[in-house]
């Protein structure tokens, strides 16, 4: 079996998590997205569960 070169870029944003694939000439193979939600514990704060991420 020929094994072809893939990158895997993860992208941890505050809204979302974001999974990337491209192939060596940089085409994107396939994505994946998850939304987060987001806690407001006190006024002018904001969190995420870290087990979410």
């Amino acid at each position: 079996m020929d094994r072809e070169t893939v990158i895997l870029a993860l992208d941890q944003g505050t809204t979302s998590t974001r999974a990337l694939v491209f192939d060596a000439q940089g085409r994107t193979l396939a994505t994946a997205q998850r939304e987060l939600s987001q806690l407001y514990p006190q006024d002018g704060w904001v969190e995420q569960n870290p087990d979410d991420l």
